[in-house]
């Protein structure tokens, strides 16, 4: 891969949260993220689809360092911005945007939706009034809130779920970013405007040939897209391949069973046996030695207890299990 092409390169990236410890007790941890690494290129974009609890949340918001790593690297550009302090940090804010998932707690409500996109040029000391004016409106028209005199002047309150997502939106990409974060963007949303805020994402990601790393739980809506889908278990990516190759091809017991989850409209496919693994997702403070979906796994065997690397099976389609690397 040439490095020019390469937006953002994570190494070996560990997020542990130390929870309260007692009094002469070793301290715990909760292993969120443990051992990611991947690359992302410029204008590409990856699903990033787990349960609730596998970490996806945690990685996306130590990318754009809300969260501060444990151990590990993250570049941008070429750039370290592993352990940058809040000052150096300034450039990297104008460089990534976040897209919430909850709109309604994303937004100030005692700020008109202008305010709430000038904020970020005025912290940034971006433009005169009128070029941020220009700005704001232009964002406004490419998120589709027209007529945007009438949206600009509005508060939070005065607007749909779905609008107050178009501002949320708006407002990731009003410093033109090179990397957004959307954090399941739409499960907040009635189902009938679901599709339109995705159909809006791809668009804006087309238009502006950002890269995006989208994270949901819903692998119903990845095909729409991405070029990259990651599947993420318990802290760790068990899969990771082009969209196409993964969703036909999944080799992951875990991602199989994430498949088969998804509701098919024909009524003989529902006849089909689904594959629901048994038990829960394990405790991160005390994970399992080895692989962590082993003891829910249909597959376990004894080498199952020893950590498994993760191997390229087939060109671009990477993989962490004994299945595969005996």
């Amino acid at each position: 891969m040439n490095n020019n092409e390469v937006l953002l390169k994570i190494e070996n990236l560990r997020v542990w949260f130390e929870i309260r410890k007692r009094m002469l007790s070793q301290p715990l941890y909760v292993r969120a993220v443990d051992g990611i690494n991947f690359e992302l290129k410029k204008g590409e974009s990856i699903s990033l689809v787990g349960e609730s609890g596998s970490g996806k949340t945690t990685l996306g918001k130590t990318i754009i360092r809300l969260y501060e790593p444990t151990s590990g690297k993250i570049y941008f550009d070429g750039i370290d911005i592993t352990n940058l302090n809040s000052k150096d940090l300034k450039w990297y804010r104008k460089e990534t945007g976040l897209i919430q998932q909850d709109p309604f707690g994303a937004l100030p409500s005692h700020f008109t939706v202008y305010r709430i996109l000038e904020e970020p040029l005025l912290i940034h000391k971006i433009g005169t009034v009128e070029e941020r004016r220009k700005r704001i409106f232009k964002a406004l028209e490419d998120v589709k809130l027209t007529p945007v005199e009438d949206f600009s002047s509005k508060y939070p309150h005065m607007l749909s779920g779905g609008q107050m997502q178009r501002v949320v939106i708006a407002r990731s990409l009003i410093m033109r970013p090179k990397l957004i974060i959307a954090d399941e963007p739409v499960s907040m949303l009635d189902a009938s405007v679901r599709i339109e805020i995705l159909d809006l994402l791809k668009e804006l990601q087309d238009k502006f040939h950002m890269s995006l790393i989208y994270i949901t739980h819903d692998l119903a809506t990845v095909r729409m897209f991405s070029n990259w889908i990651f599947i993420m278990y318990a802290g760790n990516l068990v899969e990771r391949a082009l969209t196409n190759e993964l969703l036909n091809n999944p080799l992951h017991p875990y991602t199989k069973a994430l498949l088969s989850a998804i509701p098919d409209p024909d009524p003989e496919n529902r006849k089909k046996l689904r594959e629901v693994p048994p038990g829960e997702p394990p405790n991160l403070i005390n994970p399992p030695p080895g692989c962590r979906f082993a003891p829910r796994c249909q597959y376990a065997m004894e080498i199952c207890n020893t950590e498994p690397q993760e191997i390229e099976v087939q060109s671009k389609h990477w993989v962490k299990c004994w299945l595969f690397n005996k």
